[in-house]
Formats: structure tokens, sequence, C-alpha cells
């Protein structure tokens, strides 16, 4: 059985503009849609090729897995879940330790505050430091020190990067607002 590798993503920038939207209905803003590219391109640069996606049933989080689409493998399985909607560290916990064991990387694709708590408790003590905040578009790319999902918990990952889309910019790129 090869390595097991958790890609953590929060959903890009809503859109705030109506005020009458329901929070799970809010689309990604134009600067959201422009993090998402830069987090495809980042994606397929680095090879991170997910064999599972889970996503919360908010629009904003389905239309984030839109937006990196053209980095994902093609038939790759997106399974946009109720229960991931604004799910809290525990939650996600759960569902990630439900997956199969023949499934080596797993993207979950989600919100925060829940995201950012399971990123940094799931990581080795000294990698903790490394994640301080996790603005939208945010990824977590975590190796996995436990050889099955089951076995997933605090302190058994080791942090292989944590970028931004404000990090991710390339000299030209439009400039991305700051993350809300």
């Amino acid at each position: 059985m090869g390595a097991h590798k958790l890609l953590l993503l929060r959903h890009a920038k809503s859109d705030w503009a109506d005020g009458e939207t329901p929070d799970i209905e809010r689309p990604l803003s134009a600067s959201g849609r422009r993090a998402c590219a830069l987090v495809a391109r980042h994606l397929a640069q680095g090879g991170l090729a997910p064999d599972l996606i889970l996503c919360s049933a908010a629009l904003r989080t389905r239309q984030t897995v839109e937006g990196i689409a053209d980095a994902l493998p093609a038939g790759v399985p997106v399974l946009v879940e109720d229960r991931l909607y604004l799910a809290e560290a525990q939650a996600l916990l759960d569902r990630l330790r439900d997956v199969d064991d023949g499934v080596p990387t797993v993207l979950l694709v989600g919100h925060n505050p829940g995201i950012h708590t399971l990123a940094v408790a799931l990581l080795l003590p000294e990698d903790r430091p490394r994640i301080p905040t996790y603005p939208t578009a945010a990824l977590a790319v975590q190796d996995l020190a436990v050889t099955r999902w089951t076995d997933l918990g605090q302190g058994t990952t080791r942090l292989t990067s944590f970028v931004t889309p404000r990090a991710l910019r390339a000299p030209g790129d439009a400039p991305t607002p700051r993350a809300e």
C-alpha cells in the first residue's frame, strides 16, 4: 500500500454582493474564480492529483471544485455531501476516517474554521506553526504518517506544503484581494 496524502482546500472567496442570498447558495466572487485558476496551476505543476474529492454542499465549494477542474484527473469521483457544509474539525475527521484505504489521495474542500482546525490538529507539533491562518483558497498538502485512513488523528500528518493565492501569484498576475 502506498503512502496516503491529504489535500485540504478552503473554498475560494465568495460573493457577498446580495445580502438576501442564503449562505449555502453564495457563489464565488471574481477574485475567487481567479484564485481557483492559481490553485489549479499549482496542483498541475505539483502533480497533485486526488483520487477522491470530498466537497461541502455549498455552492462556493462546488464552484471551487469546478474552478480547479482542469487540474484534476478525468473522472475523479466528486462526492458532494451536506454533512461537510460548515462542518467542524471533528466531523471532517470522522468523514476522512471513512475513506477506503485503497484511496491514496483525498482532496477535501470545505470551510473555516473547521478546515483550519483540522489541518493544524492533524499535523505533527513541529509543523503546526506553519499554518497560522487559512485564507480563502488556501491549500494544505499533508502526508499521512499512518497507513490507514481510520488511524488518522492528532499529530498523524506531515505538512508537505501550504500555499495561498497571494503566494501563488506570478509576476504580472492581477492582484487577488485579501481573503475574508
